[in-house]
């Protein structure tokens, strides 16, 4: 069996302020029936993207995974929101089904919503 070329990559981009999210706090799980297991942790960088692939080539299998990003940190460092943050943990679920492709999963988040798309 070969190993598979492709890999995940992500970013977090604040649209409150318009930059990189920077010390963000992301989780990495396999969804695996009724439940997850955890495949790995990082935190964004001065660019709001990883130092490495949150997937490695190699590492992908197809199959449903779950990027967990916990903003609640980075906007309470902001002083955005007080109290009880309206979006503290942001979980997406994306599948995987060719895993010698690129997947890229970015958020685009302020205190009060956010987005994501398969980016490039």
């Amino acid at each position: 069996m070969s190993m598979s070329s492709g890999y995940l990559s992500t970013h977090i981009l604040d649209t409150m302020s318009g930059s990189p999210a920077a010390g963000v706090p992301i989780k990495l799980y396999a969804i695996e029936g009724e439940g997850r297991r955890l495949l790995t942790e990082t935190v964004t960088n001065a660019d709001g993207r990883t130092d490495a692939p949150v997937l490695a080539a190699g590492a992908m299998t197809p199959g449903v995974y779950e990027l967990v990003f916990d903003v609640s940190g980075y906007f309470a460092a902001l002083g955005v929101g007080g109290g009880l943050p309206f979006l503290g943990v942001i979980p997406i679920r994306f599948g995987i089904d060719s895993p010698d492709e690129h997947y890229h999963v970015p958020l685009l988040v302020s205190p009060y919503s956010f987005s994501t798309y398969r980016g490039s």
